[in-house]
C-alpha cells in the first residue's frame, strides 16, 4: 500500500537501507546533490560481509602479507588474489621532506648509489641469508614504509589494529625474522601474528597436500620438498635471478663501444659496472630466454597420433632456404654516451645458461653450492625416501621470479627426465660402478634369487583336524569386518594417486594459499601473541616438541575459554625456530 502524497513507504524502500536517496525517489528528484561525495567501502573492497543485515557481527578483516626479497604483496584473507604488490626501491630511502624526484633538473644517479649501497642492493629487502654486516633497524624501516603504502595506496584502510598472517621464507634467519616481527608488533600493533611458511602456502595453493617446490628465487634457488604439508628436506644453490641480470650485464658491456667501456689503469680485474641496475633487470625480464634441452625427441613424444598442419596442396613442397638468426636492437640509455645496440638472438640465450646451467663444465666440478638446476633438482628427488619421492615427482611446483624466463621451466623439467632415464634413482654413478651392473654374472645370479623364492608350508589338511570343528587354521582365516573401519573407509577418497611420473603443476601463488588457509580457520604454523613477543622477543619461543598442542585449542564448550587464556604462555617459531 503506498504511502499519502505518492511518496513509497520507508520500510518498503530498499534505498533507504543499503544506499543514500538516489533520482529515483520521488522526493528527491527535483532536488539532486552536486556536491562530490566518496563512495561507499563496499564499493572499494568488496566483501560479502558488508551485504546482509549481520554485518555488525562480522569477523574483523585479517590482512595477509607475502615478504619477498625484493616484493611484498598485502590484501584481506579470503580474497583469491592481493590488494597490491610493493617493490623495494630506491624511492623509499628518501628522508621526510626528500622532493629531489619532481625537480624538473634532478636526474638519479645510479654511479653514486652503486659505489654506497652496492649495484642493486638498494631494490632488496634482505640479503639472502647472510646477516653480517646486515642492519637490521633499515630492514624494520622499510617493511613499515612498504606496509603503510600497501594500507594507503591498495587497501585502503585505517591504522586500526588488525590480525596478520605473515607468510616468510623457510630458511630465513632469526635476526631477519625478529627484526620483521618488531616493526610489525611496535608499529602496527596486531593483536597477533600467524606465521606460513612459503612452501606450505605454494602447496596449499596448489590443492595438493606433498609436492616438490622448486623456488627460482632472487639470491639463490631452494628447492623444498612437502610431504603431508611439512618440510621434510630443503637444499639450495647460488644460482638465482641475481646472478642472471649479472650475466646479462657481462653479456650487454660485452658489446659496448670502445668509447663507453672505462679501462682500468691497473692489471688486475676490477668489477665495474657500466650500465644502471634497473636497465639490465629490465632487458633480463624482457628479452633474455632459455635454449630447449637437448634431450632426443623420442623421449618427448607424446602419446596419440601425429597432428598434421594444414597446408595448401598448390604451394611448392620443397624446403625453404636456412634463414639466418634474427637481430635485436637494444636501445641503452644508462652509459656514457647512450647507444643502441644490434645483438643476434641467439646471444641473448647466453645469459640464462651461464646462469643456470653451465652445461660447457663437467658435472663433478660443481660443489654442492653451485650445482646447476637440473642436477640440484635431480638430486633433491634422489635424497628424498621412496615413498615420498613418488609423491613429490609428480607434484613439481616452480615459482619465484625466475619462472619469467621463457623456456626456463620446461628446460630444467626436460634436462630432469633425460636424467633420470639415463641414470634411475641409483645413488651411486661411475665408471666401476656402470661396469658392474653390466656384468653378466651379477646379472644371472639376481635373476637366480629373485625367481628362487621361499616354498609356501603346506597347511594341515582337513583330515588332522579336530571333530569337533572349534579349532580351525588361524592364517587362513578372513579377519572379522569391523563396522567402524568400514564407516572410515567409505569416507576416504578412494581415487588412485599420481605418483612415480614427473610432472609440473601449477600454483595459484603462496599468498593466494595463505589467504585460503586464513580463511578456512586452519591452525598455522605458529601464532605469535603481541604482549608476549613485545615482553620476551624471540627468546620467549619454545622447541615444537615442548609445546602442548591439546592447550593451544580453543573452543566455547566447557573449560574451552579457561584454555584460551592461556594460549600465548606457550608458543614456537615453527620450522625457523628448530634450531
Amino acid at each position: 500500500m503506498a504511502a499519502p502524497g505518492g511518496a513509497p513507504a520507508i520500510h518498503r524502500s530498499v534505498a533507504n537501507i543499503r544506499s543514500p536517496p538516489g533520482p529515483s525517489s520521488s522526493s528527491h528528484h527535483h532536488h539532486q546533490p552536486h556536491h562530490p561525495s566518496t563512495p561507499s567501502r563496499s564499493v572499494v573492497v568488496p566483501s560479502p560481509n558488508f551485504g546482509s543485515p549481520s554485518s555488525l557481527r562480522a569477523d574483523e578483516d585479517v590482512i595477509v602479507v607475502d615478504f619477498g626479497t625484493r616484493k611484498l604483496q598485502v590484501g584481506f584473507a579470503g580474497d583469491a588474489a592481493p590488494r597490491g604488490c610493493v617493490w623495494f626501491g630506491p624511492d623509499q630511502q628518501r628522508r621526510v621532506g626528500d622532493f629531489r624526484d619532481w625537480h624538473p633538473d634532478y636526474k638519479y644517479d645510479w654511479r653514486q648509489a652503486a659505489g654506497m649501497w652496492g649495484w642493486g642492493r638498494d631494490h632488496e629487502l634482505w640479503q639472502g641469508g647472510d646477516v653480517r654486516g646486515t642492519d637490521l633497524g633499515l630492514i624494520g624501516d622499510k617493511i613499515e614504509r612498504a606496509l603503510r603504502e600497501g594500507f594507503t595506496k591498495y587497501m585502503l584502510i585505517d591504522s586500526r589494529p588488525r590480525r596478520m598472517v605473515c607468510v616468510f621464507p623457510s630458511g630465513l634467519p632469526i635476526p631477519m625474522l625478529s627484526a620483521a616481527l618488531d616493526s610489525l608488533f611496535s608499529r602496527f600493533q596486531p593483536p597477533t601474528i600467524s606465521l606460513l611458511s612459503s612452501p606450505v602456502a605454494l602447496s596449499v595453493g596448489a590443492g595438493v597436500r606433498s609436492a616438490l617446490v622448486v623456488d627460482l628465487g632472487w639470491a639463490e634457488t631452494v628447492i623444498t620438498s612437502v610431504y603431508e604439508y611439512r618440510e621434510v628436506k630443503t637444499t639450495r644453490s647460488v644460482r638465482g635471478v641475481r646472478y642472471l641480470v649479472d650475466q646479462t650485464h657481462k653479456l650487454l658491456a660485452k658489446h659496448l663501444p670502445d668509447g663507453s667501456a672505462a679501462k682500468s689503469t691497473d692489471g688486475a680485474e676490477e668489477e665495474e659496472y657500466k650500465l644502471s641496475f634497473e636497465e639490465c633487470n629490465d632487458i633480463a625480464t624482457r628479452m633474455v630466454w632459455c635454449k630447449p634441452s637437448k634431450a632426443p625427441a623420442a623421449t618427448q613424444k607424446a602419446e596419440g597420433l601425429e597432428t598434421l598442419v594444414e597446408q595448401d596442396e598448390s604451394e611448392n613442397s620443397a624446403p625453404s632456404a636456412i634463414q639466418r638468426p634474427g637481430r635485436v636492437e637494444i636501445p641503452l640509455r644508462s652509459c656514457r654516451p647512450p647507444t643502441t645496440l644490434n645483438l643476434p638472438w641467439e646471444e641473448l640465450s647466453e645469459p640464462c645458461e651461464n646462469a643456470f646451467f653451465d652445461s660447457q663444465y663437467s658435472r663433478s666440478g660443481f660443489d654442492d653450492h653451485e650445482l646447476p638446476l637440473d642436477l640440484l633438482v635431480y638430486r633433491s628427488l634422489l635424497q628424498l625416501p621412496l615413498d615420498v619421492r613418488a609423491l613429490c615427482m609428480s607434484r613439481i611446483i616452480f615459482t619465484g621470479g625466475g619462472t619469467n624466463v621463457l623456456g626456463l621451466r620446461r628446460r630444467i623439467f626436460d634436462d630432469v627426465s633425460e636424467i633420470v632415464r639415463e641414470r634411475g634413482w641409483e645413488a651411486v654413478q661411475g665408471k666401476a660402478f656402470d661396469q658392474m651392473r653390466a656384468n653378466p654374472k651379477i646379472k644371472r645370479k639376481g635373476a637366480r634369487q629373485a625367481t628362487g623364492g621361499p616354498t609356501g608350508v603346506a597347511s594341515p589338511s582337513a583330515e588332522n583336524q579336530e571333530a569337533d570343528g572349534v579349532w580351525h587354521d588361524a592364517a587362513n582365516t578372513l579377519p572379522e569386518v569391523d563396522p567402524i573401519e568400514e564407516q572410515l573407509k567409505k569416507g576416504q577418497d578412494k581415487r588412485p594417486r599420481v605418483q612415480g611420473q614427473l610432472r609440473a603443476i601449477e600454483s595459484i601463488g603462496a599468498w593466494s594459499g595463505a589467504s585460503l588457509i586464513t580463511h578456512l580457520k586452519a591452525s598455522t604454523v605458529s601464532t605469535i601473541d603481541r604482549d608476549v613477543w613485545l615482553q620476551h622477543g624471540a627468546a620467549g619461543a619454545s622447541k615444537a616438541a615442548d609445546v602442548d598442542q591439546k592447550s593451544q585449542r580453543q573452543s566455547l564448550g566447557p573449560g574451552g575459554l579457561l584454555r584460551a587464556a592461556n594460549v600465548g604462555t606457550s608458543w614456537t617459531l615453527g620450522v625457523w625456530g628448530t634450531g
